[in-house]
């Protein structure tokens, strides 16, 4: 069945209705998203407190980037003393239960760098901004 011209809408049209729908989805309060889109887990809250004034310098950090992932935690650990806390664990890939590790940049107190293990191996890092 054909339309008459003025029921159909040209691609004009449907760019315009696109580009209103793209603003007001950009104008949404991103505050009002349901907590699973979130950028806060439960992951990211601290399971135990080990040392509440510990603060990585941007000396540690240097020294930390020039180990490679797989070597060994005690390395590691050794450049960077006691954790301000550590974090839950998580299960990165079947049958490997990762330990997590935090500490608040002295430089940047609102970053955090996070520390990976996979049992005795240092697996990476990631910054937190919090």
């Amino acid at each position: 069945m054909q339309y008459p011209k003025s029921e159909r809408f040209n691609s004009r049209q449907l760019m315009a209705g696109g580009v209103v729908l793209l603003s007001f989805g950009l104008l949404l309060d991103l505050h009002s998203l349901p907590s699973f889109l979130s950028k806060k887990t439960s992951g990211e809250l601290c399971q135990e407190v080990v040392q509440s004034q510990t603060k990585l310098s941007r000396q540690q950090l240097a020294r930390l980037l020039t180990v490679p992932e797989g070597d060994k935690k005690q390395k590691v650990q050794e450049i960077l003393k006691d954790p301000y806390c550590k974090l839950v664990d998580l299960q990165v890939r079947v049958g490997a239960t990762a330990q997590r590790e935090a500490y608040q940049l002295e430089f940047e107190p609102q970053t955090w760098l996070v520390v990976l293990y996979e049992g005795e191996q240092y697996a990476g890092y990631r910054f937190n901004i919090r």
